[in-house]
């Protein structure tokens, strides 16, 4: 008996009928943990849910979407109404949401806020203790798979910014069970051997389940204790992981991480060229000042006439001199005026003068005798003339 066998088209549309067929299928209400988010630039979500043992891919369109009163995200458990459906073309059956309401976060979700807020408070996220990156660090280092394209972006930026700077992978898992542990060996064996002068912690984007390694309490310890200066590169922009928080700076992609660590040489070199010009520049217009301000001194009055005004002061002095004679002498004239109109005073009302006009002075004793009544008989007295002195007896 021969069988005729049928395409795997016409499989998966009757398997597609089947599952349209049962009313079961076509509205079921489910709840789960929406894992592998992606909102898709032309509105639609796709996404898992998963429970503890099992997981379905979902997808929401466009026009179901705008109902929402939250934004869902990895983590988050939802309860989702829709049917069951198969996409005939890969052959796979997921379910059409048509409608989604929040159902508490999932335990992942949960224990990566607990153990943000944990490490917050202990003030493993403070800026003090951010190390800066090395402006031009010789040796980096990568912990990250060495497949995939995550490392070759690394290289193709670092080599295309700086051809000499030395790039010293050490392989690591970068998600699945026991990958925390090797991370944090790795960021330690690179510190004791002193492998690096920076070094990018970096994976690819993904679920928060494959990001998880990044999120472990012994990871971000591990960052923290490191001497060498670590960027966090894992994910896409839009994911944090503990490691972000922890690490001394943060890169949205392994690629902006290699521009960060890297310094791009020809624009350094263009920097440096624009600052000659301008130290070149400043030092002419420097020069020409100078060489005027030289030529204004060689025109000045003191370098033309140097002894000018040392003269200016001599015939200022010579001026003062005169000046101090002058008044010396009017003041020895005056004096001398008064003097003689004193002396001629004096001489006017002096004793002796007096005696010159036949006047004497009695004398008793060397003193003057002023009363007739202080002479008493047989006293001896002196009589002095203006040309000599002759003694007396009073009778």
């Amino acid at each position: 008996m021969k069988i005729n066998p049928i395409t795997v088209a016409e499989l998966n549309r009757y398997i597609k009928d089947k599952v349209a067929d049962d009313e079961y299928l076509n509205s079921v209400f489910v709840k789960g943990e929406i894992s592998n988010f992606k909102h898709h630039y032309t509105g639609h979500m796709y996404f898992t849910l998963k429970d503890e043992t099992s997981l379905i891919k979902c997808i929401m369109f466009k026009s179901y979407t705008a109902t929402l009163n939250f934004v869902p995200k990895d983590g988050m458990k939802v309860l989702v109404l829709g049917s069951v459906g198969v996409f005939e073309r890969d052959g796979v059956y997921q379910i059409y949401a048509q409608a989604m309401q929040e159902d508490g976060m999932g335990n992942l979700y949960t224990a990566y806020e607990q153990l943000k807020n944990k490490l917050e408070k202990e003030g493993l996220f403070d800026k003090k203790y951010k190390k800066p990156i090395p402006f031009m660090p010789k040796i980096i280092g990568v912990l990250t798979s060495n497949t995939g394209a995550v490392i070759r972006d690394i290289i193709n930026v670092s080599t295309r910014r700086n051809p000499n700077v030395y790039i010293r992978l050490l392989p690591i898992p970068v998600q699945g069970e026991g990958a925390g542990n090797k991370i944090a060996k790795a960021i330690k064996f690179m510190n004791d051997k002193k492998l690096a002068d920076v070094i990018i912690l970096a994976r690819g984007g993904g679920s928060i389940e494959d990001l998880w390694p990044f999120n472990e309490e012994i990871v971000a310890r591990s960052i923290f204790e490191s001497e060498i200066p670590i960027i966090s590169a894992v994910g896409h922009e839009t994911d944090f992981t503990i490691s972000d928080f922890v690490a001394d700076l943060r890169a949205p992609t392994p690629s902006a991480a290699a521009e960060l660590a890297v310094v791009d040489i020809s624009k350094l070199q263009n920097n440096i060229d624009l600052y000659q010009r301008r130290l070149k520049l400043a030092l002419k217009r420097k020069t020409e000042i100078m060489k005027l301000r030289y030529e204004k001194c060689l025109n000045s009055r003191v370098y033309k006439e140097p002894y000018q005004k040392i003269n200016d002061y001599y015939m200022k002095i010579e001026r003062d001199i005169k000046t101090i004679e002058n008044i010396t002498s009017k003041k020895l004239k005056d004096y001398k005026i008064e003097a003689t109109k004193i002396i001629t005073k004096l001489d006017t009302l002096s004793p002796l003068k007096t005696l010159t006009r036949g006047f004497c002075v009695t004398e008793v004793n060397g003193k003057i005798v002023t009363n007739a009544s202080d002479l008493n008989k047989d006293m001896e007295i002196n009589l002095r003339f203006h040309d000599g002195n002759k003694n007396a007896k009073i009778m």
